[in-house]
């Protein structure tokens, strides 16, 4: 892990350019000023904010995990909270904030189905925090700036309009690569493959023992952002990642480009036939539960899927196993998505500076701690060097050659008819698993939409 760190600040550079797909054309966000902590004024008495938070695999593998935080906040500050959790927090939240009613802080990724964090991300609605970088932590005196691993505020993960702030918090991290059940190879006595050639002949070997079995699934298509992110930097590296994430001009007739398709269209004709009808935010347990089964070798996931799928039924002599993508060539490096789930601010909070004490203490060693009983790890520093069993594993990915991609496409305006990055990247996968879309409408579609992408970006 600790070559992940040091990787993660040499590549600060490539990657700010598009910052991993935000466009930023180099620029970063401005070094916190150290000649002063200007902690937020103290709130009012008796101020109580709204916290609205997504239950995902972490609360299911530490169940309370948010409202233990809180409550720790609570206890330093003063401050009352009142936590909303919740699996479906889009459906939970999304009324009231119709009505005009927001929560103060919420803690929602990109990526997901509903696209709710990327809508309020178009529409300018979300506060900007960069000055929470110059605060204290409550309860410490170290300054927040001072908390997060260099490299981790300078992306369009957290930068989306590529300004030079800060608008979303970068939570918890995790290596994200294809899952599969390392028992089973062991048993077979099968290689994990390393490059895309290997996997396709893997793929014919597998299925000759066991018409059953095939060789991947996916939860839901939405888990395509981080795969396509790798599989871009594994294919044509930093120079085609930055562009192909900005909607270069061309980038998509480019022979990398193709190279992408073409493995995610004969991925698609690998995939457990049954994938596309479970992949939703409610059936998605489900295509894992292909892998535990053995009736799929691979699925793309980050290191939440252990917790998520704890409780679940699995083959004899089940083991998690983890690997980056596979390299494009014999030789090559593969590749693994750093996934950052980010926590935020909406513009029209009505406790502004409570909320931003709120952000600020979730990089405290008491937060810090809390978090991670149920898996999840943010980029603190040192926090990986107490990680065991599992996740020891999956965090060293970086340290055993996998190369380190960050970030997302570019933030663009809201255009009518124009569908978002999930919707044109992603969601076509569906289509392509059981037959009801071609690989060649599928890329017309793509470069269509990049330009008009390309022609809105944000800044």
């Amino acid at each position: 892990m600790k070559k992940f760190i040091s990787l993660l600040l040499a590549l600060t550079l490539v990657l700010s350019m598009a910052a991993c797909g935000g466009g930023n054309g180099g620029s970063s966000a401005p070094a916190p000023d150290n000649s002063s902590t200007p902690d937020a004024p103290p709130p009012a008495e008796d101020v109580t904010i709204t916290v609205a938070a997504l239950a995902s695999g972490y609360e299911e593998a530490y169940p309370g995990m948010w409202k233990e935080v809180c409550d720790a906040f609570t206890a330093e500050t003063g401050i009352k909270v009142e936590l909303i959790c919740d699996k479906n927090l889009e459906d939970v939240i999304g009324p009231s904030m119709q009505g005009g009613d927001f929560p103060d802080v919420i803690h929602l990724a990109t990526g997901r189905e509903k696209g709710l964090t990327e809508q309020f991300i178009k529409d300018r609605n979300i506060a900007e925090i960069t000055d929470v970088l110059s605060m204290t932590v409550p309860g410490e005196s170290v300054k927040v700036s001072d908390k997060i691993v260099g490299g981790f505020t300078d992306t369009s993960v957290t930068n989306p309009y590529n300004d030079g702030k800060t608008y979303l918090a970068p939570m918890f991290y995790s290596p994200c690569g294809l899952f599969y059940n390392a028992g089973l190879f062991e048993e077979k006595g099968w290689t994990v493959p390393t490059t895309w050639d290997e996997m396709w002949e893997l793929a014919d070997k597998a299925k000759a023992e066991d018409p059953n079995m095939h060789l991947f699934t996916y939860p839901t298509t939405g888990y395509f952002d981080a795969f396509l992110y790798a599989l871009m930097y594994s294919v044509g590296g930093a120079d085609f990642f930055n562009k192909a994430t900005t909607y270069s001009e061309g980038i998509w007739d480019t022979p990398e480009a193709k190279e992408c398709f073409d493995i995610i269209a004969k991925l698609a004709s690998y995939t457990n036939p049954v994938t596309p009808a479970q992949a939703n935010d409610q059936d998605f347990t489900q295509n894992q539960q292909l892998v535990l089964d053995n009736k799929a070798l691979f699925m793309p996931n980050g290191t939440w899927i252990v917790g998520e799928m704890a409780e679940a039924p699995r083959a004899d002599g089940f083991k998690w196993g983890m690997t980056a993508l596979p390299a494009a060539k014999a030789g090559g490096n593969g590749a693994s998505y750093c996934w950052l789930e980010q926590a935020w601010v909406p513009a029209e909070a009505p406790n502004l500076d409570a909320a931003k004490q709120f952000v600020a203490f979730l990089y405290s060693d008491k937060a810090c701690s809390i978090f991670a009983k149920g898996g999840a790890v943010q980029p603190v520093p040192g926090l990986t060097d107490n990680l065991e069993g599992d996740n020891k594993l999956f965090y060293a990915i970086y340290d055993n050659g996998a190369d380190a991609a960050m970030g997302n496409f570019a933030a663009y305006e809201a255009v009518a008819g124009l569908g978002t990055v999930r919707e044109v990247f992603l969601d076509p996968v569906n289509g392509l698993v059981n037959g009801t879309l071609t690989q060649e409408q599928w890329i017309s579609d793509v470069k269509a939409a990049s330009d008009e992408m390309r022609a809105n970006l944000m800044g």
